[in-house]
């Protein structure tokens, strides 16, 4: 089979990536698109697709780079509307890919992602061409609503739901996309269920769960006395769950420790202000040091309120470390309750607790729950998210 598909992302991730190794190794990929394709062999690894030949990379460069250099090289301040923002960014990167489409021969489908894919589903249209996108994250009306509630249950922890800031122009766009597209990849079942119960879009919906890393050969040491050391990894949000992981974790006293890793999404919110002096906070880490912290750790808490498929769940179970977890967060897709860790009802601080007193209680569960997840981890290769988007996709061409 010729190549006829192109592929477009932005900013390129860890799911990303694992796509365009898919296409190519099946031969499907014609052309890849992003900001900045970054030589493998150079030390900008997040930015680099390793499994595509450089002669079909195509980079868009300029206004990206402003973005990530201007504050320190030219003082710009940045400002979440601007020429300079993220969305100018997708809007203008995704004009550039849509202007390429006319002038490839043989090209029959693209495949783009939420926020980027306007423009090039447009043109793609015009020639007649398969569209395919891809939804990271569930649909933005799901989102607003459990972001409005939130402002009401948590007022203190509103200023943090940077969503609530999003402008009608934003969303308008995001339902247009949606509109356009032939067919939408999804990661796990609860980002399809927000989509089926707004009635968002006509097209086919497929569920590719991401994947994990190669899981460690034997799981971590399990200490047998001292606090229960649990893990938070993310963005120090509202829209992640942080109160009610917090306020459980402060139920439980001295019997547990808490790691932050992330930035606050907010300089003013003083619940959060005040639960970074009192809990260890790492802003940020390289991602083989992220790993490193999940073996130092008994427990991943991510209870998060509104997510598509946290990597971080998979991560943790390649590195031995339990999950709890919610059922908006992708955790059906890769732990079953009580095995790998647990599945607890968003906003559930009783929950949280229960299950983080369990854990410290019985440190035989939490080992053989650190075998479980290595176990688990294996099953769920990015090999495997690779062969169910190649499937998922190829029905595109029959």
């Amino acid at each position: 089979m010729s190549p006829m598909l192109l592929l477009t992302h932005p900013t390129g991730n860890a799911n990303v990536r694992a796509a365009a190794g898919a296409f190519q190794s099946a031969n499907l990929l014609q052309e890849l698109h992003s900001c900045i394709c970054w030589d493998p062999e150079s030390t900008l690894a997040r930015r680099s697709f390793v499994d595509v030949p450089l002669s079909v990379q195509h980079s868009h460069p300029w206004r990206e780079l402003l973005r990530l250099l201007g504050p320190y090289l030219l003082r710009l301040k940045l400002h979440k509307s601007g020429p300079l923002s993220i969305d100018a960014v997708y809007r203008s990167f995704d004009r550039h890919v849509a202007a390429r489409i006319p002038q490839l021969q043989g090209l029959q489908a693209v495949y783009a992602y939420e926020d980027g894919a306007l423009q090039t589903f447009k043109a793609a249209r015009c020639l007649g061409l398969t569209t395919i996108y891809d939804l990271p994250i569930g649909y933005w009306r799901a989102a607003q609503r459990i972001f409005e509630e939130e402002r009401e249950l948590q007022p203190q922890w509103a200023c943090t739901l940077t969503g609530l800031q999003d402008s009608p122009a934003k969303l308008a766009r995001k339902d247009e996309e949606l509109q356009l597209a032939d067919q939408v990849i999804v990661a796990s079942a609860y980002v399809r269920s927000t989509l089926l119960d707004q009635q968002a879009c006509s097209a086919p919906i497929a569920v590719v769960p991401y994947g994990a890393p190669a899981p460690l050969l034997e799981p971590p040491a399990t200490s047998s006395t001292g606090p229960l050391r649990v893990l938070y990894v993310g963005s120090l949000g509202q829209r992640k769950g942080l109160s009610y992981a917090l306020e459980a974790i402060g139920s439980l006293g001295t019997q547990v420790s808490l790691t932050l890793i992330g930035n606050p999404t907010s300089s003013s919110c003083k619940p959060l202000l005040s639960a970074l002096g009192r809990h260890r906070h790492i802003t940020s880490l390289p991602h083989h040091q992220i790993l490193e912290q999940m073996r130092q750790h008994d427990v991943l808490l991510f209870p998060t309120l509104f997510d598509g498929f946290g990597l971080v769940i998979t991560e943790a179970l390649s590195q031995g470390l339990p999950v709890i977890s919610t059922v908006h967060s992708g955790a059906p897709e890769c732990i079953q309750d009580g095995v790998e860790g647990f599945i607890v009802p968003i906003r559930n601080r009783q929950a949280i607790a229960e299950r983080l007193q369990q854990l410290s209680d019985d440190r035989d569960q939490l080992a053989a729950m650190r075998q479980a997840c290595l176990q688990r981890a294996a099953e769920l290769s990015w090999s495997g998210y690779e062969q169910g988007l190649q499937l998922a996709v190829g029905k595109s061409f029959q």
